[in-house]
């Protein structure tokens, strides 16, 4: 059997590919064909059992009709006329047979009995179907006979609602399908057998006049593949076989030149590329999805200090300090859990200065949008740094040195407004609380811009598991009393069970009371601010059956809402709209005290409103995972923006 499989394998190894391809696709041919045969005549034989079906129905119950009140009286001789008449009225009827309630055939169609009057006494009795004689339908049923398929009928026979007998009925198959069906296993054969000359025909052709010049294409091709475009045919075929030869000669001719071309310009690209890259005065580094090092400029290897590092893995390099900032997110990009982001990394240094970085990391997309790589681009920004960690002093030492003056001036103006002078007590009272009122509003800003100086300062900032729901019952218990003086309704909607967060329970606490004052400011009185929590599933970008769960916070309230051309700016310090509506006073630094604080959880505030109809503020908190492949930081001394 062995022997006889190898030399059938050799034997098919010998046919050339056109002759392969003809016996396959007549193989092919042969079975559509053969289903299509199978599924007709199986169409013609299910079309003829339901004919038989409903005729051997219609029979039964016509006759039943007829001979219901014979049977029921025991006329004989009328039950047999009637029944030799309706026998010989139709070719289709094969027998007639009536038996007793109990089954036992006293009569039936065809019959051997001389005196068709008495009609015939079979000892026989009938299989009936159970529950036939409670059911005023007839049973149908098929069974095969060497002469074909036979239906057989029984019908209850009732006679004032009283079963009296049984008619049982057989209906020869319809000849007009029988010769159908032989007719389409006819035509199936002859059409195989044209099939198979065909075949055989154009085998003969392939042999004599293609195979040749297939073979030569096929070496051509097989040269041109492996980069010899050198390559020529020289066969003296005209026709389509000249013609592709003809078309084939060209192409090589023209790969040849394009190949020459093509070399020089991606020499001179090379060349431009790399000295582009190398004159960059910011550092570049291009990573693949293992996050090994593809390409890195000069300026790089020189701001982080590397003398090589192509083919590492850059979190092998990487300085602790940045590696704790960065790794994670390189490792969410590279696995398609989050996009891009601009991080900034402080390194502390041993004896000097301390040295700032900022990282732009992106995704590098094919054509087709997979993920293909990481772009990382460095910038050292020890420079700007300093000079806004002096801003940032002077901001403060300034807010300082005002604090006590302005807390000195409010302490007497409240004095003098205990004691009357030459002011009546009505312009007293006005000038006292506008004096008052405005104090205030310096010492908002005052502590505003303390806040602020902090949180740009780089101070170190610890994270632990947090219950966002904590954070929002300590908001509404504070907010609670302002809100029902105001006549404004507090409503918490937050989802049960809500997983911990990573953040700073304090810093949180500091966000939803700058949002919710802000919309109990800028909400009318009868209006309503809702505080939800819930959390939600981001999909991988490159693995979609994995997820990344997330806690959103919502804010939202029913106020007067902020025009389009504003919401671009409305995190701005200092910036506040100005117009009829907005006439309460603030620092305008609450919401970019908010924004930076969002930053710091590796997260973004996001702002949606509508003049008249209310505005709201979400942001997104990782969820607290106990076990990471790398866990967040537990102190955050860097600024963060995800972009």
């Amino acid at each position: 059997m062995h022997s006889f499989f190898l030399t059938l394998r050799r034997w098919w190894a010998g046919f050339t590919l056109q002759t392969k391809l003809m016996a396959v696709l007549t193989i092919g041919i042969s079975l559509v064909m053969s289903a299509i045969t199978f599924w007709a005549v199986n169409d013609i034989q299910t079309d003829a059992r339901l004919n038989d079906t409903r005729f051997g129905k219609d029979l039964g119950l016509l006759l039943a009709a007829n001979v219901s009140h014979l049977v029921a009286t025991d006329n004989r001789q009328e039950l047999a006329r009637v029944t030799k008449n309706f026998f010989e009225s139709s070719s289709s009827i094969r027998y007639i047979f009536y038996a007793n309630p109990q089954g036992e055939v006293y009569f039936g169609i065809p019959f051997d009995a001389v005196d068709e009057q008495t009609g015939l006494t079979l000892p026989r009795r009938l299989q009936l179907p159970e529950n036939l004689l409670d059911s005023d339908q007839p049973f149908v049923r098929q069974h095969e006979t060497p002469q074909g398929q036979v239906t057989d009928v029984f019908v209850p026979l009732r006679e004032q609602d009283k079963a009296v007998g049984i008619l049982a009925m057989g209906i020869n198959p319809n000849p007009a399908v029988v010769v159908s069906s032989s007719l389409t296993m006819d035509v199936t054969t002859a059409v195989f057998v044209s099939i198979w000359a065909m075949v055989i025909l154009g085998a003969a052709s392939n042999a004599v006049t293609i195979t040749r010049p297939i073979r030569e294409l096929a070496a051509g091709v097989q040269n041109i593949a492996a980069g010899n475009f050198q390559q020529r045919i020289d066969l003296p075929f005209g026709g389509e076989l000249g013609e592709l030869i003809r078309s084939f000669n060209e192409m090589a001719e023209r790969l040849a030149r394009y190949e020459e071309q093509n070399i020089e310009e991606l020499a001179a690209e090379k060349a431009k590329l790399e000295t582009l890259v190398a004159t960059i005065a910011d550092g570049a580094i291009l990573l693949d999805l293992e996050l090994r090092v593809v390409l890195v400029n000069p300026a790089a290897l020189n701001i982080l200090g590397w003398q090589e590092a192509v083919g590492q893995n850059i979190l092998n390099l990487l300085h602790p300090a940045v590696k704790e900032e960065i790794g994670r997110p390189l490792m969410e990009i590279a696995t398609g859990e989050r996009g891009g982001g601009e991080f900034r990394v402080t390194i502390q240094g041993e004896g000097e200065s301390n040295r700032s970085l900022r990282f732009w990391i992106n995704r590098v997309l094919s054509t087709s949008n997979t993920l293909k790589g990481i772009a990382i681009t460095v910038q050292d920004i020890t420079r700007e740094v300093e000079l806004n960690a002096a801003q940032s002093r002077f901001i403060s030492n300034v807010s300082h040195e005002l604090r006590t003056p302005l807390f000195n001036i409010k302490s007497f103006i409240e004095t003098l407004y205990e004691y009357d002078d030459q002011l009546t007590p009505e312009q007293k009272h006005e000038f006292l609380e506008t004096a008052n009122r405005e104090t205030d509003r310096l010492a908002r800003l005052v502590n505003d811009v303390l806040d602020l100086s902090r949180l740009e300062s780089g101070r170190k900032y610890r994270f632990d598991p947090t219950d966002i729901n904590l954070v929002i019952d300590q908001t509404l218990r504070t907010y609670q009393l302002n809100a029902r003086d105001k006549g404004i309704t507090l409503i918490k909607e937050t989802s049960p069970n809500l997983p911990k967060v990573w953040g700073n329970y304090d810093m949180l606490l500091q966000v939803m009371a700058n949002l919710v004052g802000n919309a109990l400011k800028f909400t009318p009185a009868g209006g309503k601010v809702y505080i939800r929590a819930y959390s939600w599933s981001e999909q991988n970008m490159n693995d979609p059956q994995r997820s990344v769960q997330r806690v959103r916070v919502e804010v939202e309230d029913t106020g007067i809402g902020i025009e389009p051309e504003h919401q671009k700016r409305i995190f701005d310090r200092f910036f506040r709209v100005e117009n009829r509506v907005h006439t309460l006073e603030g620092t305008g630094l609450g919401l970019s005290i908010v924004r930076n604080i969002i930053e710091k959880h590796h997260s973004s505030v996001h702002l949606k409103s509508e003049v008249g109809v209310g505005t709201t503020f979400w942001f997104d908190l990782s969820v607290y995972q106990d076990k990471c492949d790398l866990s967040l930081p537990d102190v955050v001394e860097v600024d963060h923006q995800q972009v």
